[in-house]
């Protein structure tokens, strides 16, 4: 932090240097004009040139720095540490870290290891000091380099462009290759679990029990068809909530509230957007699957304490900001000249808004649902609150349920062997819940796209 915070100084330094420098090289204010860019830029480009190969820096020696130290720390260890296994000198090493860090270690501490542990620490300092002068260092050396350059015919403008939209190459490709990286992975490991299950047994199978042991030598069962048939129970349920009700909110808020009512309400229904999905889960819990318990007990209907249609019921409150508050948006920005026309060839409001404006805010408003759809595919909290653990393949939403997230979170929690098909199975899991994703999303840019084509 305080290396961070002294390149923060040094940057706002460079900047007014650079900017000061500009404007000498011309001989004042009243001649900025024969500079090729305005001061601001020369001070820009001198700024970035101090900053960016020292932070570079940085955070290349922050990410080897550990791995140097580790690899000193082992061939330092006692002398009896050769005899040990490769797992007992990592224990070891830890150890040494933690003692070296000022934490309690739950070992006994040997002389040969408080030695170790003093030189681990020594050697930290000694890098945090070599990583301040050479960060330091090569802060200053870069920027007076630049300052040292700065002439009127200097590109300063350009040679910023060019740098910040190096950074903004840079960012795209660091999400984009994140995103490879995840899916490869994902890939890699569900391949090695279909090594183990057969794919049609996996896509197929209607039994879902990955801890019970004694099939073919293997443990569980892998159908995921009750998960995949839990997940579409829940969130058609939860969509069936929220897209009636934020359709129509968005469009009372767009067509027919007064701006002072729209600045109220509008904050308001979002606030929904913002409660953790785990106090939606308590609410699930503990008031909405009791009351339709109650409520079907009172009427001679079996009703499990855990439903998919509290967590569907629920789901769906929580998605409402999303269909409302994108919805808005769209229909907001339909041209106002589409309702003038509209209601001058003597449409009503009501008319104008279901055959004008919803037609042409369809594609956003597709666009909204699908974002919803989403998020309720994907959430994980109040499926496990309130509609259960239970991989039960039925279509009656009073009956407990689970979803695929639910098993991933529940497949990779506790201690697991991570080569077994049990652990291996939430990587299949994760990646068919990907296609599916990806193929809902290819279909909703095909139905925002030929309805845009319509109206341009």
């Amino acid at each position: 932090m305080i290396l961070f915070l002294l390149l923060v100084g040094l940057g706002i330094a460079a900047y007014r240097i650079g900017s000061q420098r500009a404007v000498s090289a011309v001989g004042g204010l009243d001649k900025v004009r024969q500079l090729h860019s305005r001061p601001g830029y020369y001070g820009a480009l001198t700024a970035l040139w101090c900053v960016l190969p020292a932070l570079l820096v940085a955070v290349i020696w922050t990410t080897l720095q550990p791995v140097l130290l580790d690899s000193l720390l082992i061939d330092s260890l006692p002398a009896t540490a050769p005899q040990l296994s490769a797992d007992e000198r990592s224990a070891l090493a830890a150890n040494v870290r933690q003692l070296a860090q000022g934490r309690e270690v739950f070992a006994e501490v040997t002389p040969a290891m408080a030695a170790a542990a003093a030189d681990y620490a020594s050697w930290q300092r000694l890098g945090q000091i070599a990583l301040l002068v050479t960060v330091l260092g090569l802060a200053t050396f870069f920027g007076w380099l630049v300052v040292q350059r700065i002439n009127p015919q200097l590109r300063a403008r350009n040679r910023v462009e060019q740098v910040v939209q190096g950074l903004l190459i840079a960012s795209s490709s660091v999400a984009v290759f994140t995103t490879l990286g995840i899916v490869l992975s994902v890939l890699l490991e569900a391949l090695r679990f279909f090594q183990a299950v057969p794919l049609t047994e996996f896509l197929f199978g209607l039994e879902w029990w990955p801890s019970r042991e004694g099939q073919d030598g293997e443990s569980g069962s892998f159908g995921a068809i009750p998960l995949f048939a839990g997940t579409l129970l829940i969130s058609i349920i939860a969509l069936a909530v929220a897209v009636p009700v934020g359709l129509m909110s968005a469009i009372y808020l767009a067509e027919y509230a007064t701006p002072r009512m729209r600045a109220v309400a509008k904050p308001l229904l979002e606030i929904l957007a913002g409660i953790p999905t785990v106090v939606y889960g308590f609410f699930a819990a503990l008031t909405v699957a009791p009351f339709i318990r109650d409520v079907g007990m009172s009427v001679g209907l079996p009703v499990a304490s855990e439903s998919a249609l509290a967590a569907g019921l629920v789901m769906g409150i929580m998605i409402i900001p999303f269909v409302s508050s994108l919805s808005d948006d769209v229909i907001s920005a339909v041209p106002q000249g589409m309702r003038d026309g509209s209601l001058g060839l003597g449409a009503t409001s009501s008319e104008t808004v279901v055959r004008v404006v919803l037609p042409a805010a369809l594609p956003g408003v597709v666009a909204s649902v699908l974002l919803a759809a989403s998020r309720a595919i994907g959430e994980t909290m109040i499926v496990v609150m309130a509609a259960g653990l239970v991989a039960n393949l039925s279509a009656n939403p009073l009956e407990a349920v689970t979803t695929v997230t639910v098993q991933i979170v529940t497949l990779l929690v506790g201690d697991q062997e991570f080569d077994s098909p049990k652990t291996l199975a939430a990587f299949a899991l994760g990646l068919v819940l990907f296609i599916v994703t990806l193929l809902l999303n290819v279909v909703a840019l095909q139905v925002v796209r030929r309805y845009r084509e319509q109206y341009e």
